[in-house]
């Protein structure tokens, strides 16, 4: 914000780079196979909260704090949190963040549905490492067809939807791991995934 100030003449240039790289970002990690950890710890504001809301998963610490920001400062959100954020909280809870620049506590931040878990503050780091590492051993295309089918859930009616979760479930019953995964579950075993 500092830098925004000290050019005031060239603000909307400076805003408009970063965003561009900000969210050309924001969408490989939409559409990239492994899942996305939000590790929070102290306050996500502005867009610390827009990448939160666009992480798989989130786990907070518990003197967390979430808030928008932007209107606070004369600005909308970027970061693709009204993409996001509407999602996983609703429209009317979103607005509430962004026009009243309302401090959700972490348990709020559960309770709304922005965080998946919180955690004493000692124990998230722990707690996170856990939680990539069970994700890193899983199968890695079936996350990204999962995410996949997420992202395109509201966009299209249900018999569309449908439609792409025939073609990714067949797409992924014929590769390593959806073969691997079967088998594990015929042998009463755990899987080894292979990410492929």
């Amino acid at each position: 914000m500092a830098g925004f100030a000290k050019d005031p003449a060239r603000v909307d240039l400076l805003i408009k780079e970063m965003t561009t790289y900000f969210h050309m970002a924001i969408s490989r990690f939409a559409w990239m196979d492994a899942p996305l950890v939000a590790m929070v710890n102290g306050v996500a504001a502005g867009a610390g909260l827009s990448l939160v809301a666009a992480c798989d998963l989130a786990v907070a610490a518990d003197t967390a704090r979430f808030t928008s920001a932007y209107t606070q400062i004369g600005l909308s959100p970027d970061g693709s949190s009204t993409y996001f954020l509407s999602r996983l909280i609703g429209t009317r809870r979103a607005a509430e963040l962004y026009l009243t620049n309302r401090t959700l506590s972490a348990q709020e931040a559960l309770d709304w549905g922005l965080v998946n878990q919180v955690v004493a503050a000692s124990a998230l780091r722990e707690t996170v490492a856990a939680l990539a590492a069970k994700l890193a051993q899983g199968p890695t295309r079936a996350h990204g067809g999962v995410k996949k089918l997420l992202l395109m859930a509201t966009q299209d009616s249900l018999e569309s939807q449908m439609e792409r979760e025939t073609r990714q479930i067949v797409e992924l019953s014929r590769s390593k791991d959806g073969l691997e995964g079967v088998r594990a579950f015929v042998e009463r075993r755990k899987p080894v995934f292979s990410g492929e």
